[in-house]
C-alpha cells in the first residue's frame, strides 16, 4: 500500500496544480471578457515568448547535467576528504539542481530577449 500511496500523491499533486491553473485563467479570461476587454489581448504577449518545448529541454537538460555534477562533486568529497557520504552525496546533488535550475532560468530569459 505505501509504495502506491507516493506516486499517486505525485500525481494528484501535478493534476491539482494543473487543474487549478488552468480553471484560475478561464475564469480571469470570463471576467474579462463579461467586462467588455477585447479577445486579443490573450494573444498579445505570445509573439515574443520562446516556445515551451525549449525552455523545457533547457531546464530539463541543465537539471539533469547539474545532478550528474553534484553526485562527481559528492563523490570527490566523500572519498578525498573524508566527507561524511549521507552529507555530501544530499547536500551536493541538491545545491547543484539548485544552481543549474538558476541558470536555467537566467538562459530562459535570454531566450525571452531574443
Amino acid at each position: 500500500m505505501e509504495e502506491l500511496l507516493i506516486p499517486l500523491s505525485f500525481f494528484l499533486a501535478i493534476f491539482g496544480m494543473v487543474y487549478l491553473y488552468l480553471s484560475t485563467r478561464n475564469k480571469e479570461r470570463l471576467a474579462l471578457i463579461e467586462k467588455g476587454a477585447d479577445a486579443s489581448i490573450f494573444m498579445r504577449g505570445k509573439s515574443h515568448t520562446a516556445p515551451i518545448w525549449k525552455v523545457l529541454i533547457l531546464n530539463l537538460a541543465l537539471l539533469l547535467m547539474s545532478i550528474g555534477v553534484g553526485i562527481f562533486i559528492a563523490s570527490i568529497l566523500d572519498y578525498s576528504l573524508g566527507v561524511d557520504e549521507d552529507v555530501a552525496y544530499p547536500g551536493t546533488i541538491f545545491l547543484m539542481a539548485g544552481i543549474g535550475l538558476f541558470v536555467g532560468f537566467t538562459m530562459t530569459k535570454n531566450l525571452d530577449k531574443e
